[in-house]
C-alpha cells in the first residue's frame, strides 16, 4: 500500500523522488484507457449538442413540483433563516409534541421539515419520490438518516470509552504532532460544531453490524432503482473509530526521517512500497500486527505498527476491515458505485488509505469505489494529484467525490485548544478556490481517460456552472457519464432539476426513517441552511417567483407531467 496516508511528510518525498512511469503488469490496462478515449473520440460526431442549462429558468426548475410544495419550500426556508427559531428548535419541537400528541405531531412534520427533506419512513414508502424524480432526470442515493438522540454528556462518554485501546497505550510522547492524532476529552462529542454530516459513536460491534446491514440495503435499493446507482458509506460506523486514529498516530515520522528512509531504492518503479494486502487484511486467520507495519527509522527495519493490540482488539479490527470487504463486493455485484464519505482530519488519513486500498482491489474495470476529498484543507489539491498519479502508475481506475467539508468549526477549535496547525484554508474564497483547483485537475485527467470519474457535491451554483464551462471547453460530454453531480434532498432544486433534464447524470441524497429518530438529522438541516443563506436567500426568490408565475398564468394547480 502507499504510506503517504500514514506519514502525512512522505508527500514531497514521493513527489519528488519517483519515477514518473508505468508498471509493466498495468501496461494492458493503461491501454485499455487509450482505446477507450479514442473511442469516445469517435463517438463524438454523433451525439447531440449538449443542451445549455439556466438556473434562473424556474419554469423549467420547477416542472416537477407541485405548488403546495413550493409553498412548503418557502414556509421552511423562511424558518431556517430566523435565528430565534433556530436557537430553540430543539425545546420547540419537544413542547410541539407534548401540546399535539405523537400522532398530530408525525403529521406536522411530514407538513413541513420532514416532508422538505425526508423522502419517507422506509423503503418501500420512498419509492413513488424515486421514480418521480428519475422520470424527470434526477438519480438517488439512498441514506438511512436515523441518528442516535444522545445528550453530550452521552456522546462524550462513549467516546471516551471507546478511547480505552491501544491507541492509549501505545508509549508515544505528547509532541504537538502526535497530540493532533489522540482522542481528547474536550472534543469528546464529535457532533459539536458539524451540522452537516453524520456522527456514529461506537457501542458494540453487534451495533457495527447493524450499521452494515443498513448499508447493504442502501446499496441493494441503489442497485434496483437504476443502473447507474450509487451509495454512500462511513467507515466510523463499521468499527471502533479510535482503531482509524491509532493507525494514523502509530505512523508519525519526521520529514527528514522519511526522505532517508523512503528512496528510489525501496520504493520501485511505482513510487510506493506494497504493505498490505487487501486478501489478507480481512482473513479472519491473519494477525494484523504482522501486516500492519512501518519502518523503524532507527534500525532502518520494518516493524509491527499495531503491537500493542490486544487478541480482542485485533479481532474487532479484522471485522471492521471484513465489513468493507463485504459492502465493497456487494456494490461490486449490484453495479453500484460506493462513495466513502470523508471525515475529522484525525480519522482521515486511515480512512483515505483503506478506500485506497479497496480501490486497488475493485477499480479494475471501472472506478466502483470513491474517495472524498474535503477542500476547505490545506492539503486537498497535494493529495487528489498524488492519488491520480498513483492510479495511473497502477493502472486503476481513479473515481472521487468532491466536498467543501463537513468539520470547520470543531477542526478549527481543536487545533486551537490542543496546540497544532489549522488544517483549514483561511477563507471561505480560499476554499472556493482549492475546490475548483482540484476540480480543474481531475476534469483535465478525465479528458484524457475515459476510465476515471468525478462526483460534484456541491449546492453552488457557481461551482456547477465552473463545471459544465470546463467540461464544454474539454470536450467531456454528459452521455461520458464521468462527470456527476450530487445535492440533498429538498436543497437546490433549481441546480439539480436543470441539470437532470438536461442529461447530466445528477443525484439527490435520499434520507428516509421514521420521524421520531430523523429529528437529529432534520436539526441538521435546519441549521445548515440557515448557514449557506446566500444559497438559501436565492433558492427562496427563485421559488416565490415560480409561485407569482403560476397565480399570474392561471396554472396554480400544476400537476407534473
Amino acid at each position: 500500500m502507499s504510506l503517504r496516508r500514514a506519514f502525512p511528510e512522505l508527500r514531497s518525498a514521493l513527489s519528488r523522488r519517483a519515477p514518473l512511469s508505468t508498471a509493466p503488469a498495468t501496461r494492458e490496462q493503461h491501454a485499455a484507457g487509450l482505446e477507450a478515449v479514442r473511442g469516445r473520440g469517435a463517438a463524438e460526431a454523433a451525439r447531440p449538442p449538449v443542451p445549455a442549462v439556466d438556473f434562473s429558468n424556474t419554469q423549467e426548475a420547477y416542472r416537477s413540483r407541485r405548488s403546495w410544495e413550493l409553498a412548503r419550500s418557502l414556509l421552511v426556508l423562511r424558518l431556517c433563516a430566523s435565528p430565534a427559531l433556530l436557537a430553540r428548535h430543539e425545546q420547540l419541537l419537544r413542547l410541539a409534541r407534548r401540546l399535539l400528541g405523537q400522532r398530530l405531531f408525525d403529521r406536522l412534520m411530514k407538513m413541513t421539515f420532514y416532508g422538505q427533506f425526508v423522502a419517507g419512513e422506509d423503503q418501500e414508502s420512498i419509492r413513488p419520490l424515486i421514480q418521480h424524480n428519475r422520470a424527470f432526470g434526477v438519480g438517488s442515493i439512498l441514506d438511512y438518516g436515523v441518528e442516535e438522540d444522545l445528550t453530550p454528556e452521552e456522546a462524550e462518554r462513549k467516546e471516551m470509552e471507546s478511547c480505552t485501546s491501544a491507541s492509549e497505550r501505545d508509549g508515544h510522547g505528547t509532541s504537538k504532532r502526535e497530540k493532533q492524532f489522540q482522542a481528547h476529552r474536550a472534543f469528546g462529542d464529535r457532533r459539536d460544531g458539524v451540522v452537516s454530516a453524520r456522527t456514529y459513536f461506537y457501542a458494540s460491534e453487534a451495533k457495527c453490524d447493524s450499521h452494515m446491514e443498513t448499508f447493504l440495503r442502501c446499496i441493494e435499493a441503489s442497485g434496483g432503482a437504476s443502473e447507474d446507482g450509487f451509495s454512500a458509506i462511513k467507515l466510523t460506523a463499521l468499527g471502533r473509530p479510535q482503531f482509524l486514529e491509532s493507525v494514523v498516530k502509530m505512523g508519525i515520522a519526521s520529514r527528514m526521517e522519511i526522505e532517508n528512509w523512503f528512496t528510489v531504492e525501496t520504493l520501485g518503479v511505482s513510487g510506493t512500497l506494497d504493505l498490505l494486502d487487501w486478501g489478507s487484511l480481512i482473513d479472519g486467520r491473519t494477525e494484523l500486527s504482522k501486516h500492519l507495519v512501518v519502518p523503524n527509522m532507527q534500525t532502518g527495519q520494518l516493524e509491527p505498527l499495531l503491537s500493542r493490540f490486544t487478541e480482542e482488539e485485533e479481532r474487532q479490527m479484522t471485522r471492521m476491515l471484513q465489513r468493507m470487504d463485504i459492502l465493497a463486493k456487494k456494490a461490486s455485484e449490484v453495479g453500484v458505485r460506493l462513495m466513502v464519505d470523508a471525515e475529522q482530519t484525525y480519522f482521515q488519513p486511515a480512512i483515505s488509505r483503506l478506500t485506497l486500498e479497496m480501490q486497488r482491489r475493485f477499480n479494475v474495470e471501472r472506478p466502483l469505489i470513491f474517495n472524498t476529498y474535503q477542500c476547505y484543507l490545506k492539503d486537498t489539491y497535494d493529495n487528489v494529484t498524488l492519488d491520480v498519479e498513483l492510479a495511473r502508475r497502477e493502472g486503476w481506475c481513479f473515481g472521487a467525490k468532491l466536498v467543501r467539508g463537513a468539520y470547520m468549526a470543531q477542526e478549527r477549535a481543536r487545533a486551537l485548544e490542543i496546540g497544532y496547525e489549522d488544517p483549514i484554508n483561511p477563507t471561505y474564497e480560499a476554499t472556493n478556490t482549492m475546490y475548483h483547483r482540484c476540480l480543474n485537475y481531475v476534469l483535465e485527467e478525465l479528458k484524457h481517460n475515459a476510465r476515471a470519474a468525478v462526483m460534484v457535491a456541491s449546492h453552488n451554483e457557481d461551482t456547477v456552472r465552473f463545471t459544465l464551462c470546463r467540461m464544454e471547453e474539454l470536450g467531456l460530454h454528459p452521455a461520458d457519464r464521468q462527470v456527476y453531480f450530487g445535492q440533498l434532498l429538498g436543497m437546490c432544486d433549481q441546480i439539480s432539476f436543470p441539470l437532470g433534464q438536461a442529461g447530466f447524470p445528477v443525484y439527490k441524497y435520499v434520507p428516509y426513517g421514521p420521524v421520531m429518530e430523523v429529528l437529529p438529522y432534520l436539526s441538521r438541516r435546519a441549521l445548515e441552511n440557515s448557514g449557506v443563506m446566500k444559497g438559501a436567500q436565492r433558492e427562496w426568490q427563485l421559488l416565490w417567483q415560480e409561485l407569482r408565475r403560476r397565480l399570474r398564468t392561471g396554472s396554480l394547480f400544476h400537476r407534473p407531467a
